[in-house]
């Protein structure tokens, strides 16, 4: 198959372009010869061995046989509908989409029925869900090894200044890491509704980013476990910790924080006693490995897609729930938002 790439921004030129380079190196079985396809209307973007940069879908879909070409929607989310429209009516059907599947529940109405009209096969990026380290801990739960999961906690911090002030985007700070969290505790703990939910602004030297410095969704699943996920856009450090309590024991996972190690760690404790594993852990590759399997298979594809809607629809009622913006409270230590502004 043939791969094309609309938006050559953070996660098309950031994450799919190498994902796609290490797996044509891989599994060249599953790639035709030609170059990889993209489209990115900014003008410093140039081709380069490998990849041919258009300046529009049109522009870049004149070369391409639909049938055998996978779409990789890496706009903002608040695209996503027009990007697919326009993939489908040119005739595209395969197609993955970066997370969230839509800005908000009205986008994905239209894009349920885009998807019907034009028998889509869409596939949503959710790497965790092909981690190792969430396999581990699915099969701690299920196997009753530590008694049953009582709550898990999810939170995923990072420093995003620059792109939350400059080019947001993403609408909110729910709609940047939170739908890889609201995905990985679905996986585990199964169906939930939302309890609570907070949101924050990002402020730095006078610059204000309405609702893009934090947020915070609270689950009740429908298994009896309670799920608390954080996350701060202005942390200064990266991390991604999942921490899961059962009745006789705790089991605390770290995700990779980048695309530069492929390893993520996993610490077991219970009785006084520790376990510590380190795993590897190429997530984003197993995961479009996986897509474009199915879509090599031609099959129906319905619940990966069910998956996807559902996680936008928390997210859409944790967003209802703290729909005015709500100032960043101050950090106890004096300039420290102001030190990583850079």
């Amino acid at each position: 198959m043939r791969s094309f790439v609309v938006g050559l921004g953070r996660a098309g030129a950031g994450l799919h372009l190498p994902v796609l380079a290490k797996l044509r190196e891989r599994t060249p079985q599953l790639f035709d010869d030609g170059p990889v396809t993209a489209c990115e209307p900014r003008q410093n973007v140039a081709s380069r061995p490998g990849l041919v940069v258009a300046p529009t879908i049109d522009a870049a879909a004149a070369g391409l046989d639909p049938g055998g070409t996978v779409a990789h929607v890496c706009t903002p989310p608040t695209e996503r509908l027009t990007v697919l429209t326009e993939l489908a009516t040119l005739g595209f059907r395969k197609v993955i989409v970066e997370k969230p599947l839509a800005a908000d529940i009205d986008d994905l109405a239209r894009i349920i029925r885009l998807r019907r009209k034009y028998k889509l096969h869409v596939e949503v990026v959710e790497p965790w869900l092909a981690s190792t380290l969430t396999a581990r801990l699915a099969e701690l739960i299920r196997d009753g090894r530590f008694g049953a999961a009582k709550s898990i906690g999810i939170v995923q911090n990072k420093p995003r200044f620059r792109r939350s002030l400059v080019r947001p985007g993403h609408p909110t700070a729910f709609d940047v890491e939170l739908p890889h969290g609201v995905a990985l505790a679905l996986r585990l703990a199964g169906a939930a509704r939302v309890t609570h939910a907070s949101g924050s602004d990002l402020e730095v030297d006078g610059n204000v980013g309405p609702r893009m410095g934090g947020a915070t969704v609270g689950l009740r699943h429908n298994s009896g476990v309670h799920t608390e996920i954080r996350s701060d856009l202005t942390s200064p450090v990266r991390e991604r910790r999942v921490t899961v309590e059962f009745e006789q024991g705790t089991a605390v996972g770290h995700f990779a924080v980048s695309g530069e190690d492929h390893h993520s760690q996993l610490t077991l404790s219970s009785n006084g006693r520790s376990e510590h594993v380190v795993l590897r852990d190429d997530a984003m590759t197993e995961w479009m490995f996986e897509a474009y399997r199915k879509f090599r298979l031609d099959g129906e594809q319905t619940q990966g897609f069910t998956f996807a809607t559902e996680v936008v629809r928390l997210l859409s009622v944790a967003k209802n729930i703290c729909a005015e913006p709500v100032s960043r409270p101050a950090r106890p230590e004096p300039g420290a938002v102001a030190t990583h502004a850079g």
